[in-house]
């Protein structure tokens, strides 16, 4: 499944051998006398280290970040204050901390279910041992197999895997897909993401999918049902959450089927989709007018005659706090978008 590792520099015996810094050795571009594949050999092998040494050291400040976590939870107050201003004391953004963690959390579930030694760490990439944490256990078990075995786990052989895996282990596959998975017919690449999406699917939808599926058990059919079954997962998902249609009498049904009639499934998925999210745009921006007019009333009765630039400001905002919205856009910001807010009890 993977390549063994055959690299003669040891991440250890490189920190060590430079007094703890990490300092790798590259082969000279302009050296005539080293061959292609030597050259390769040797900056294959540094790239290797670096990896290495960058998943360690995320690992280990995920660690240390926990720990300040959790001393924060016993000792600090409920809000996390102190571990917030020791993120911004070091610079660390709050999502970077808890991605941190969160592979620092996943390093110490592999470990401790004995699945993967503790030298294995050193056989993944960055990005493979965190696709690898996020897999099944089933998957865990067999890339950890391999990484024991001192073999190197890049993020293919994961992605590959887990492939293979959500192919195998899925019901809604039919049977000739899977046979041509098997062999090799159908690449399970292609396979996987059907699976995924037909899982998104009541089981009325899936069947006529799975029916079209069986009678033309290629790659063109494959990639063609797996894009139906994502617009209509998008189609029935956006759906449920427009306000509009659930206030209107419209059969959505019909409206799929003359849709897919029609070939135009995709379009049609997309129209509710973005009225789905343009429901919520218009629900922030009640949100934020409202407290801007709060905010604004708050500063205008704080303000007066020794206070022009305040009143100032106010004005200048009125375009955006009164009733009627008014924006220019635009790349020469030469059109203007007004909205009226009108408010009904």
């Amino acid at each position: 499944m993977v390549e063994t590792l055959e690299t003669s520099t040891d991440l250890a015996a490189v920190l060590e051998t430079n007094g703890g810094e990490l300092n790798v050795q590259l082969p000279d571009p302009e050296d005539d006398q080293i061959s292609e594949f030597e050259f390769q050999r040797q900056v294959k092998s540094a790239w290797v280290v670096c990896d290495r040494f960058d998943l360690q050291t995320d690992i280990w400040r995920g660690r240390i970040l926990r720990t300040v976590r959790d001393r924060e939870k016993q000792q600090g107050d409920s809000r996390g204050t102190g571990f917030l201003q020791w993120l911004d004391e070091h610079d660390i953004t709050k999502s970077q901390a808890y991605r941190w963690i969160e592979l620092a959390n996943s390093a110490d579930q592999l470990l401790a279910d004995g699945q993967l030694e503790p030298d294995a760490i050193d056989c993944f990439s960055k990005r493979a041992f965190v696709e690898t944490a996020q897999a099944e256990p089933e998957v865990q078990q067999l890339i950890s197999e391999s990484a024991n075995r001192g073999e190197r786990v890049t993020r293919r052989e994961v992605r590959q895997l887990t492939d293979e895996w959500a192919v195998m282990k899925s019901d809604l596959i039919p049977a000739e897909i899977k046979t041509k998975a098997a062999n090799d017919t159908i690449p399970t690449r292609y396979v996987a993401p059907l699976a995924r999406e037909l899982e998104k699917l009541p089981a009325a939808y899936q069947a006529p999918l799975q029916e079209e599926l069986t009678e033309t058990p290629d790659v063109d059919t494959l990639k063609q049902i797996t894009a139906e079954a994502r617009h209509l997962a998008k189609y029935l998902s956006a759906s449920a959450n427009v306000q509009a249609l659930s206030q209107s009498s419209v059969d959505l049904e019909q409206a799929l089927e003359e849709a897919m009639r029609l070939g135009c499934l995709n379009t049609a998925a997309d129209v509710v989709h973005l009225s789905s999210q343009l429901e919520q745009t218009v629900a922030k921006l009640f949100t934020a007018w409202t407290r801007l007019n709060r905010m604004a009333d708050k500063v205008y009765v704080e303000t007066g005659a020794s206070t022009p630039n305040l009143r100032s400001l106010l004005q200048a905002i009125e375009s955006l706090s009164g009733e009627i919205l008014e924006v220019q856009i635009g790349p020469q910001q030469d059109q203007t978008v007004r909205l009226q807010v009108l408010q009904r009890g």
